[in-house]
């Protein structure tokens, strides 16, 4: 099989990951296979205080070493790990950013929290001290435009920029908007995104959605799909991507083509229209051209709230049929990251469509009744794979779905 370089088709050239299943590509992946979980107590601050005590952290992340200096005290733990990501990305892609035009690289990141952390130390400071300590970037490093903004300055990249702030679900709005952007003429878009909301106003936050799990074993708290699921647990981190049009890349092998995005948002509670997943994913099929009996593998947003479960493994079958696809997840091992969650899922997908084996789905252990689905159980599944399917569902109604197509090229 060739890979169809025409233009205008978004192709994945690089992947940076930040994640708590490790930094770097091959961590991530080699850890996933393996089942290894970055879930722990978490030990940013003493969490003794709160219901939730565990979270995905990203190990070994050192600012003072990975990030210049000169930036660390500009910005939020959550914008340092997008550069790290993006310089990782850049470096997979083999790109050099000073070598392309200026006006033809664009960013866009999903952003969920924001600069939480900076945020939540510079309040202190106002409340205990008076606004006189309060630093100049506090204007800047919580905004959710803060990472795009500072990726592109770092970079020089000055195309069209954004941010998408769709919680859990921005990370697929993000790259469909990357796409968009590489067939109306830029050459490059760094896309994707990260969150770091692991601090006592962000994790304070979270609580009040009711959907976070309090159960005093990290090992079973976060079990999607499972007849024990009882909520999600928190995490950090994300990945970033280098899209590009493939007909610009040379000899470059990209992991993978975005062949279809939709996005959709659910009606109100109570409304009589059917929530929106169903129609988010055959319209992202459609948008690629792709029919449900082509879909290799489905990565599921896999909330970890017995209703959403269901209300997901209900969309899914609706579309390929009770048992119809396999269906995997991992976020059972790094946690729910927001704004960085579907953009690391995505660099999943893609390795998993590189080297043709689908993970896990992880923290499944007994499937709850009424979720029809071809999990993923025991051990990874190899088999031929040429078309994935992500999902993602944001808090408050957002939902998006991306159908990936692997390149018809083996990259190592």
């Amino acid at each position: 099989m060739s890979f169809r370089s025409t233009a205008g088709t978004a192709v994945v050239t690089g992947i940076g990951v930040v994640a708590p299943t490790g930094i770097g590509v091959e961590t991530h992946w080699q850890a996933v296979l393996a089942g290894k979980s970055g879930i722990g107590r978490i030990d940013r601050f003493d969490p003794s205080g709160y219901p939730v005590r565990f979270a995905g952290q990203v190990p070994g992340f050192d600012p003072a070493a990975q990030v210049p200096a000169r930036l660390v005290p500009q910005t939020d733990l959550w914008t340092q790990f997008a550069f790290v990501a993006t310089d990782l990305a850049l470096a997979d892609a083999g790109v050099r950013p000073a070598d392309l035009p200026e006006y033809e690289m664009a960013v866009v990141t999903a952003s969920s929290s924001g600069g939480t952390e900076f945020g939540q130390h510079e309040m202190e400071r106002l409340y205990r001290q008076g606004p006189g300590w309060v630093g100049a970037y506090q204007s800047i490093a919580w905004f959710y435009a803060a990472t795009t903004g500072q990726v592109a300055i770092r970079h020089g990249m000055r195309g069209p920029c954004g941010v998408l702030c769709c919680e859990q679900a921005g990370g697929l709005d993000a790259l469909g908007q990357a796409r968009r952007l590489v067939k109306t003429g830029s050459r490059l878009v760094v896309t994707g995104g990260t969150d770091a909301s692991l601090c006592p106003y962000g994790l304070t936050a979270q609580l009040s959605t009711g959907l976070l799990s309090t159960a005093p074993d990290p090992t079973t708290a976060y079990r999607p799909f499972d007849a024990a699921a009882s909520g999600y647990l928190p995490g950090e981190g994300g990945a970033i991507l280098i899209v590009e049009d493939a007909a610009k890349i040379g000899g470059r092998r990209p992991y993978g083509e975005i062949a279809g995005y939709a996005g959709g948002f659910d009606p109100p509670p109570g409304s009589p229209r059917p929530r929106a997943l169903r129609g988010t994913v055959e319209r992202a099929l459609a948008d690629a051209g792709v029919a449900p009996s082509e879909v290799d593998v489905v990565f599921a947003d896999a909330a970890g709230v017995p209703e959403e479960d269901l209300a997901e493994a209900g969309a899914i079958t609706a579309v390929f049929g009770a048992r119809g696809v396999p269906v995997t997840t991992t976020k059972s091992l790094t946690g729910r990251l927001y704004g960085g969650g579907a953009a690391l899922d995505v660099a999943t997908a893609l390795l998993c469509l590189r080297d043709q084996v689908i993970p896990v789905a992880a923290g499944v252990d007994t499937p709850a009744a009424g979720c029809e689905l071809d999990l993923v159980l025991h051990r990874p599944r190899e088999r031929f794979l040429r078309t994935a399917l992500v999902l993602a569902r944001g808090h408050g109604g957002f939902t998006a779905a991306v159908v990936l197509r692997e390149s018809g090229t083996q990259r190592k």
